[in-house]
């Protein structure tokens, strides 16, 4: 299988953990990139960092690789390479897929390392709109 680009966004991003029974924020929905994930026994939200919620706890500064797609659901193995790749080196993941993509979420001390990393087992890496 071809190794597929990823784009670095600039935005950095919260992780939160709300009551399950918490009311989403209806300006969540305003901005530019969101995820709401909700199960029996959680709720929660990732959202732009500047973006302020009341939640239980929170992860800060998480930055966004994205798997340019879209990609195909007959598709395998996609998030298994990169999250391999980045568990040899020792990095930390937060995975989102939608319909169309995936994205790994990184820590922001860890960006550069995860960019190598992955450089250097073939991804193509795209910095907002420029090749990094």
């Amino acid at each position: 299988m071809s190794k597929q680009t990823l784009k670095l966004h600039s935005t950095t991003f919260t992780i939160h953990t709300l009551e399950v029974t918490a009311v989403i924020p209806p300006e969540l929905f305003n901005q530019s990139m969101f995820v709401v994930a909700k199960t029996k026994d959680e709720l929660s939200i990732v959202c732009p960092s500047e973006f302020a919620i009341d939640s239980l706890d929170a992860e800060h500064d998480w930055r966004a690789l994205e798997v340019i797609g879209p990609l195909g659901f007959s598709l395998t193995g996609i998030m298994a390479n990169i999250s391999g790749v980045l568990a040899k080196a020792n990095i930390s993941i937060f995975a989102i897929s939608t319909y169309d993509t995936d994205y790994v979420l990184v820590k922001q001390q860890r960006i550069n390392d995860a960019m190598k990393a992955l450089k250097k087992d073939g991804y193509q890496l795209l910095n907002d709109t420029k090749l990094a």
